[in-house]
């Protein structure tokens, strides 16, 4: 369903602030609660638009036999309601600050006034949910539109919609309503929304209690959208205050409803990124109890369980018994999936029209530069005790290859690689720690005699704990990151900060990024330092997805600044370094930016747990990339 700028969908809620008459009549009010509503950033606004001498009889009008409650609510509209002049001025300035325009017809002449504004979308008031003569029109203009059931029982609810399903019409909403202001929690009975949902396909909650809780509850419980009213002062004149919420409450509201919007996911088990590094970090897996010989029969006295999780997992233990080893197999290697199948023969020779590399670790360079054929480079991928060892076992005395290194993200002490950051004594590890990178970096080139000035592939920092921090606190980081690089001795090496994922994973968990994402950050760090960036395709294509902007857009305004590529796909904000066509990046379309924006620049397929298999996620993604790039 398309209301406005939203598209329903499993994981959002479109936020309605109501201010209806709680300007009350005055128009300095009514725009002060539109900026407080866009302040609080909910999705839309939300008026009511009323032709009192077709809405009321005339003896009404009149205050001819009447009840004093009626009296009370004409008092109040002949007070407060605005002019048709009035409204299509609010709709200009609503337009103006990208927030949607709603407004409740409360009669036909208003609905004729309201179609002539060019209004997108309707909301049908609680006490119209049996008017049918209104719905019928509404339904006429073939927009979408949002109805209210208060004061409504559960047959009124089945007919009304029963006679809207026979126009063939799905393109509307129905929300789970309370009509008293305010409304006691006792008679909310929000688990009905649960019941609604079974009658229709769009289904959300208009709240008149007091406070917050109840509507982040109707979230919880699946409202794709949820409106409350809105207002300056809950002493003020009139029915609605008592049951409205402050800029405050509202702003705490769309804050909670977001977080509790995110949380829901599916309606199935799904194992998060974050979880896959942890099971590998702290799980279990099948290891050899002792050396065994290729060709020889695996029985359970061959099989030990030990951490991490990185080889094949104990569920897999039967399936190992009475296998033939195909490999000789030394006590506590990893048993791996290649145990359990005919092993795939790993297409060796990739060409591409740019240097292109794989990711590699001391102890594992020479086996892979066997297996990869045609290789321009190799991305060494320290860890911190990289830094402290002697590579010289491991590699040869001279290649013929080029490399870059990554440096390490974590140190000792479990501190992260930091320069960013206000502490100070934090921030001058972080650049001894760059400095003994550069110094490694820099001894290597004594192999990798060919390769002038190396990428130093690094993230900077500028992380947060439980959210993105103020501009205040933003621009201190980048002083800091200024002042750290100034401090480091960068020639014959070139530092290349990596574009950054908005929710990076650190020991499994998530953090809050504030820095390299957007163009504008990027564009002021490397112009301030003179310096180029890696462009983490995945990192980028997760921030597009959490920023809604088009991935080749992004790519086009920072490719002049790429020096190094990392590729690998990613799936929703925080889904990141999947294997290619796991996720859901569309990779021929950022293939095609890169050919146009970022030409020549090298690359490795940064799949995470590419290596393993002898390499078959690194192998696979080549051969995929090979197609488009």
């Amino acid at each position: 369903m398309c209301v406005g700028n939203f598209i329903e969908t499993n994981s959002e809620v479109y936020v309605i602030a109501e201010i209806g008459n709680n300007h009350n009549g005055d128009m300095n009010n009514l725009f002060k609660l539109i900026d407080y509503a866009k302040d609080a950033k909910v999705d839309c606004v939300k008026f009511q638009m009323r032709d009192l001498n077709s809405l009321y009889r005339k003896q009404t009008l009149n205050s001819q036999g009447d009840d004093l409650g009626v009296e009370y609510i004409l008092d109040l509209l002949e007070k407060f309601d605005m002019t048709f002049e009035q409204h299509k001025e609010v709709k200009k300035y609503v337009d103006s600050l990208n927030l949607d325009y709603l407004c409740t017809p409360w009669d036909i002449p208003s609905l004729e006034n309201l179609e002539s504004m060019n209004v997108t979308q309707y909301k049908v008031a609680s006490a119209d949910f049996h008017n049918l003569f209104l719905i019928d029109k509404i339904i006429e203009t073939k927009k979408p539109f949002i109805m209210s059931t208060g004061m409504s029982t559960e047959d009124d609810i089945k007919d009304v919609l029963n006679h809207i399903k026979k126009n063939d019409n799905e393109n509307f909403a129905v929300l789970h309503c309370n009509s008293t202001y305010p409304a006691p929690l006792e008679d909310l009975n929000l688990r009905y929304i649960n019941e609604l949902k079974k009658l229709t396909t769009h289904v959300g909650y208009s709240g008149h209690e007091r406070g917050i809780n109840a509507s982040i509850a109707a979230a919880s419980l699946g409202a794709s959208i949820i409106e409350r009213h809105i207002t300056l002062d809950r002493k003020m004149e009139g029915p609605d205050h008592a049951a409205s919420l402050t800029f405050e409450e509202f702003s705490s509201l769309v804050r909670a409803i977001r977080d509790v919007s995110k949380s829901l996911g599916q309606n199935k088990r799904i194992v998060s990124q974050g979880e896959l590094m942890n099971r590998e970090n702290l799980g279990k897996s099948l290891v050899a109890k002792c050396n065994i010989n290729k060709g020889e029969k695996i029985t359970s006295n061959h099989i030990n369980v030990k951490s991490p999780g990185l080889g094949l997992s104990p569920l897999k233990y039967q399936d190992l018994i009475g296998m033939n080893a195909k490999r000789d197999i030394e006590v506590d290697d990893y048993f791996i999936s290649n145990d359990l199948t005919i092993k795939k023969t790993i297409k060796k020779d990739f060409r591409f029209k740019r240097p292109y590399g794989i990711p590699v670790r001391y102890h594992d360079y020479v086996k892979f530069t066997k297996i990869f054929n045609n290789l321009d480079f190799v991305e060494f991928h320290f860890s911190e005790k990289d830094l402290k060892k002697s590579y010289s076992k491991d590699l040869p005395k001279k290649s013929n290859l080029g490399f870059a290194v990554h440096a390490p993200e974590l140190f000792e002490d479990s501190r992260l690689l930091d320069l960013c950051t206000e502490d100070k004594q934090y921030r001058d590890f972080s650049i001894d720690c760059m400095k003994r990178v550069i110094e490694t970096t820099n001894d290597l080139k004594d192999i990798f005699s060919t390769q002038t000035n190396p990428c130093i592939i690094t993230n900077i920092g500028g992380f947060s704990m439980d959210d993105n921090v103020d501009n205040d606190t933003l621009e201190k980081f980048y002083e800091n990151f200024n002042d750290s690089i100034s401090k480091l001795d960068k020639s014959g090496v070139n530092i290349v900060p990596q574009t950054n994922a908005p929710f990076p994973w650190h020991f499994g968990g998530q953090r809050y990024q504030n820095l390299m994402l957007d163009v504008k950050s990027i564009e002021r760090i490397c112009s301030e330092n003179e310096l180029q960036i890696c462009l983490d395709v995945s990192h980028s294509s997760l921030f597009c997805n959490h920023a809604r902007i088009k991935i080749d857009d992004f790519i086009s305004k920072i490719g002049h600044l790429v020096a190094h590529l990392h590729i690998s796909d990613s799936r929703g904000t925080n889904g990141e370094g999947l294997q290619l066509n796991d996720g859901t990046s569309n990779m021929t379309l950022i293939c095609e930016a890169l050919n146009k924006h970022c030409q020549e620049v090298p690359f490795i397929p940064e799949i995470w747990q590419g290596h393993k298999n002898d390499g078959e996620g690194f192998a696979y993604a080549l051969s995929e990339l090979q197609k488009n790039l």
